[in-house]
């Protein structure tokens, strides 16, 4: 379990990598999804063009929302776009980066599902066989419109009787084929050369800019995550305290009218003086829950904490959290002892 634990935390403090290997991990059960899918096209002119079309794109898209639900980066950068500006300005540059960020991730499990279909040719025969202009083949001169729309529409089934031994299905079947691959293999090329010119042209751009807007994107995905492990802290602390206040005050209850007897003596207890909840608190050295007493006091701090986040000046940071959630400890002065919770 605590190597379980190390190999969790390690991926969550390396969010990145994690990502990465979602979108390889997506993009292998892309191939694998195609290569175990069985197509069989209608061969109805009505609906050849709707179900090629749709398995050649509805895919893709259930594969980028995918994407988008895995990538955290996502929701942090809705959360940074929509929050309130408060005492931190918001900086339009690293919601574009993180934007790019997981649109390329997203992106990588859909394509891999157009180009594999796109090479394979089955959707795109499908698709566009009534589309193809009769003129350009020579078994079509002595057929009505009628029945070479109907010719058509059963290209993709090559065991129907209409078209098994036909020439002319095998000759439309290859010319689609042909166009699939060729728009396949020139949307890889397209691919790789937009690739290779982001990665040679990236030096010829400030990299200043580049390097902050990566390393602010960076800090509000870990700043999120931070919050969310200090909430589930705090939350637990002031769970503890309310629990051992309840059973503090039905104690004293028992003990005032006389309820509570000692097992062995099988007499009264003596009252014993209860002393406030913080005076209980301090041997736990929960500190920081001291000026928390109530549930509107933490309403108010999570509500101060999303409509005005503290500005990221740690200069003028000191006694702006008296009452905020704890994670980190303050800097202090060599040889003073740090506690264990200090406000932030």
């Amino acid at each position: 379990m605590d190597r379980f634990r190390m190999f969790f935390q390690h991926f969550q403090s390396s969010s990145e990598s994690v990502m990465n290997g979602i979108c390889l991990l997506l993009a292998a059960v892309t191939v694998k999804l195609y290569s175990s899918f069985d197509f069989n096209c209608p061969c109805l002119a009505r609906y050849n063009a709707l179900y090629g079309l749709g398995l050649l794109l509805t895919p893709p898209l259930a594969l980028f929302l995918c994407g988008l639900l895995l990538n955290r980066q996502s929701v942090v950068m809705v959360e940074e776009w929509r929050r309130p500006v408060g005492r931190r300005k918001k900086d339009l540059g690293i919601i574009r980066y993180m934007c790019s960020s997981v649109l390329q991730r997203a992106m990588a499990a859909p394509l891999v599902w157009i180009l594999l279909a796109l090479l394979d040719g089955k959707c795109f025969v499908c698709a566009f066989s009534n589309s193809v202009d009769p003129e350009k083949f020579l078994d079509f001169a002595n057929m009505t419109p009628s029945q070479v729309q109907l010719f058509l529409a059963k290209v993709p089934c090559k065991e129907d009787e209409l078209v098994r031994d036909s020439p002319a299905r095998k000759a439309v079947s290859r010319y689609l084929r042909c166009l699939s691959q060729a728009s396949g293999w020139s949307i890889t090329l397209l691919l790789i050369v937009v690739a290779f010119l982001a990665r040679c042209l990236r030096p010829c751009f400030d990299q200043t800019v580049f390097l902050r807007r990566r390393y602010w994107s960076n800090y509000v995905d870990l700043e999120q995550k931070l919050f969310d492990e200090t909430c589930c802290e705090h939350a637990r602390d002031f769970a503890h305290r309310c629990v051992l206040h309840f059973f503090a005050s039905m104690q004293g209850e028992l003990r005032a009218r006389g309820l509570r007897r000692d097992p062995l003596e099988g007499s009264l207890e003596t009252p014993e003086p209860l002393g406030p909840p913080e005076d209980q608190d301090y041997g736990s050295r929960k500190a920081h829950l001291r000026a928390v007493c109530s549930r509107e006091q933490v309403d108010h701090l999570l509500s101060t904490w999303y409509s005005s986040k503290p500005p990221l000046d740690l200069a003028a940071s000191p006694g702006l959290g008296r009452t905020g959630l704890s994670h980190r400890a303050h800097m202090v002065t060599p040889g003073t002892r740090l506690s264990q919770h200090t406000d932030v």
